[in-house]
């Protein structure tokens, strides 16, 4: 837990608060005393889970869905550039530099204080006093949504970072020293940037610097080959250097203003009085210098350190105080607004504030601009979207509308520019991390939830194409075996390499995603009164019949020639099944769960579900406490990836939803932490938030099995683990105010639903529809410590299915 500084609170600038602290039994809250806001940002602690975190992951300095994104390094520099674990690991005790660009596939430009004889090699964590890596002390790191500060031990010098949207801020504490520098590292590779092929920094004036750096991200190699990542920057500093100089890897030149080519960097040499501060601004760029200096001066330039501090901190309190959680355990509170955190992180803005974004066609796309002159909308950065509708999106499209829209409006210009819908691009290249593409999807998931402020004649035409189409069909925007899927319902196992040498073998785990993408997309043609697409779709919706073999009663890949495959065993992953097994995608009907069921036997479903939980909890409901991206996929269950992440809620399908109730709250308890370690698993993979948004989903006792993609979608109910939850949602597009969920009685112990009231009104069934909760009201939830076993159990209680269609 973080204390509140006290000391910060006089410098607002547009509002004095007079905040205070008070302590019940169960809660501690802060509020703002006029306005009654609670701030919440005690509650976030960045540091969890990042023990083996991504490198989007550990990015303190940084706004809501931000640009720029600085960060400590510790273990960036000349990282192999794929998308395993880099950057920041908790660890590690020493920093090598702070990084600006933190997105999937796109990393550079890093900035290092120091004092004493040029080293202009960072030196390795084995051995930091071989180049210009500072030791630090974990008593001695702060970090909060919106800021960062670390002791460098070895120079004596404090480090202060934060940010506006497109534009970092550095503050840097010297001690007296007649060796102070700044070094500009900007030509080498920096966590998954991969290869640096063009770089370029100038002293463009006594306190300016400007440069670009242009990679080959490994993921771009094999995606779109022809594509290249560009960032474009402007430093202003506050002081004039007193002689400077520029170097390519061990080589110097002093004097030098310029350079050019990879392996290079520049340095700013200072003599300093003790205590003296040099801060500098960085302003940011996907497009060009031009662009990178109006995003400096726009944002920052008559604003200083502390103002940038104050209003990112208030932008994170405004995010994450659209969902008040009151009582509980404070563990838990802390899981929560973490996890709410990284849900708003991920994912970061590529457009300008002229609205100018990179385009795909690799020219430069132009936002609309409002009557006022502003975009209209922001451009983004993505991986894809794979798994995100049981948590991202869901959260996103209940909490934060207008950002979903955004991120939507963003991949439709993408399609305008290119003709397809992206499954993940960095600077608009191609660089999907699972070759799979779920826009349509989220598309249609938006629409059904009501979120239609973007041009729908263009959204259904890329939805349609995303599903239907693969001639010609580049691989980096995903499905690259959809032909197989479209003749014959299902695709093959069948060896895919690709130019890097990777195999890809993923026929049973494509055909069950493509499945419920279809089902998405029919539904979403349907209301829009497309009766003939929707039936090409739905008949598509049903390929997971196709994979169920009724004798082993699993999902189980089938062979070139149609036959199952031989010597099958369900607890194999990568055969067929991409970052799974076939014990984990047998339950992956998420569009028909009724449908599955009938296959099964409802039976041989509760049992098995049963079972597969039983014996995940030995393993915490993951790899156990193997610190690993992708430890846990031989088991029947895997929390720490997405394939698994719905399962724990289809109980509610099957007349039993207590054990929803019991499972879902028993991963939010064992599987979820809060030390740098035990955060999301040990090292699991919390990709780009999805783990976090997942826990905030299920803590708040409600979740989607098909992620909105239904006609009238639903929410299915858990065990919430709070007392009361207050969702503030948008009047822009939502009817209500906010929508509250009580519980009485609950507890540790007390976990079982024993009656509901919607608006007090009896509800007897474990779901109701979405409207009802973006309508505004309440939801009040009994809580027991034993199973009430006639509450949403009945025949005609479950959730609609596809195939019981409501």
């Amino acid at each position: 837990m973080k204390s509140i500084d006290l000391k910060k609170l006089p410098g607002y600038v547009f509002i004095v608060f007079a905040w205070f602290i008070f302590y019940s039994c169960t809660s501690k809250k802060v509020e703002k005393e006029e306005e009654n806001e609670v701030w919440v940002l005690d509650y976030v602690d960045p540091n969890i889970g990042s023990v083996h975190g991504r490198w989007f992951f550990y990015t303190p300095a940084s706004t809501p869905f931000g640009m720029a994104k600085l960060a400590p390094h510790t273990n960036a520099y000349g990282s192999k550039g794929g998308w395993l674990p880099c950057g920041y690991d908790d660890r590690q005790h020493s920093i090598e530099g702070f990084g600006h660009f933190h997105e999937f596939q796109i990393g550079g430009l890093v900035t290092m204080p120091v004092t004493g004889p040029l080293k202009t090699l960072p030196g390795t964590l084995e051995n930091p006093d071989a180049g210009y890596r500072s030791r630090f002390d974990k008593k001695d790191e702060f970090a909060e949504p919106g800021y960062y500060k670390v002791l460098l031990k070895d120079y004596g010098i404090t480090a202060e970072l934060t940010a506006s949207e497109r534009v970092g801020f550095h503050r840097y504490t010297f001690p007296q020293s007649d060796q102070s520098r700044i070094i500009f590292d900007v030509g080498h590779k920096q966590g998954e940037s991969s290869d640096v092929v063009d770089a370029w920094i100038a002293l463009d004036d006594k306190r300016e610097l400007v440069g670009s750096i242009t990679t080959y991200p490994e993921y771009v190699k094999f995606c779109e080959p022809g594509a290249r990542v560009k960032m474009y920057f402007v430093a202003v500093l506050s002081k004039t250097p007193e002689s400077y100089g520029t170097f390519r890897d061990k080589k110097v030149f002093m004097g030098q203003k310029e350079a050019r080519g990879p392996g290079i960097g520049m340095f700013l040499n200072y003599s300093t009085k003790e205590g003296e501060k040099i801060e500098m601004r960085v302003g940011l760029s996907y497009t060009s210098i031009e662009n990178a200096r109006k995003n400096l001066i726009t944002e920052g330039n008559e604003k200083t350190f502390g103002d940038i501090k104050r209003e990112t901190q208030e932008k994170w309190n405004e995010k994450l105080s659209r969902i008040v959680v009151e009582g509980g355990k404070e563990e838990d509170r802390i899981k929560f607004y973490t996890g709410l955190y990284h849900a708003l992180l991920g994912r970061g803005i590529a457009s300008d504030v002229s609205g100018d974004y990179p385009s795909g066609n690799g020219g430069i796309g132009h936002i609309p601009l409002d009557s006022a002159g502003k975009p209209e909308y922001n451009h983004y950065n993505t991986d894809g979207i794979w798994g995100a509708f049981w948590n991202l999106t869901q959260l996103w499209g209940l909490v934060y509308p207008e950002y979903l829209s955004e991120y939507l409006r963003s991949n439709l210009d993408h399609y305008r520019d290119t003709g397809w819908m992206h499954d993940g691009i960095a600077a608009e290249a191609y660089a999907n991390g699972v070759p799979s593409n779920f826009f349509g999807l989220v598309l249609a998931s938006a629409y059904q939830w009501g979120i239609r402020d973007f041009d729908m004649s263009t959204a259904w035409a890329a939805a349609r194409k995303n599903e239907l189409e693969y001639h010609n069909r580049p691989f980096g925007c995903g499905k690259y075996d959809l032909s197989y899927f479209i003749k014959r319902g299902y695709i093959p196992l069948k060896d895919t390499t690709i130019s890097n040498g990777w195999v890809f073998n993923f026929g049973a785990s494509h055909t069950l995603e493509y499945s419920f993408s279809s089902y998405a997309v029919a539904e979403f043609a349907r209301a829009l009164g497309k009766e003939e697409d929707y039936r090409k779709l739905i008949n598509y919706a049903s390929g997971y019949k196709k994979l169920f073999d009724p004798e082993t009663k699993f999902m189980r890949p089938r062979e070139m020639d149609g036959s199952f495959m031989k010597d099958y065993d369900p607890s194999v992953a990568w055969k067929g099944f991409q970052e799974g097994n076939g014990y984990q995608y047998t339950w992956y009907v998420p569009q028909d769960p009724a449908g599955l069921i009938r296959l099964m036997g409802e039976e041989l479903f509760n049992d098995r579900l049963s079972d597969i939980f039983t014996k995940a909890q030995k393993s915490l409901f993951g790899g156990g406490k193997e610190i690993d991206s992708f430890s846990g996929l031989e088991k029947p269950y895997n929390h720490g990836n997405q394939p698994s992440l719905h399962i724990s809620w289809l109980f509610n399908y099957s007349h039993r939803p207590w054990e929803t109730q019991k499972w879902s709250r028993a991963i939010c308890n064992v599987f979820y932490g809060i030390t740098p370690e035990h955060g999301y698993g040990y090292g699991q993979d919390e990709d780009q938030g999805q783990l976090g948004a997942w826990y905030v989903m299920a803590s708040m006792g409600l979740f989607d099995v098909r992620g909105g993609t239904g006609p009238d979608p639903t929410v299915q109910i858990g065990s919430p683990l709070f007392d009361k939850i207050t969702i503030r949602l948008n009047p822009e597009y939502y009817s209500g105010k906010e929508f509250v969920i009580k519980t009485v009685n609950n507890g540790p112990e007390n976990i079982y639903v024993q009656e509901a009231e919607l608006n007090g009104e009896v509800l007897n069934k474990c779901w109701f529809r979405h409207k009802l909760l973006t309508a505004g009201g309440t939801l009040t939830l009994t809580m027991g410590p034993k199973p009430n076993e006639e509450w949403g159990s009945k025949a005609g209680d479950e959730p609609p299915s596809m195939s019981t269609y409501e």
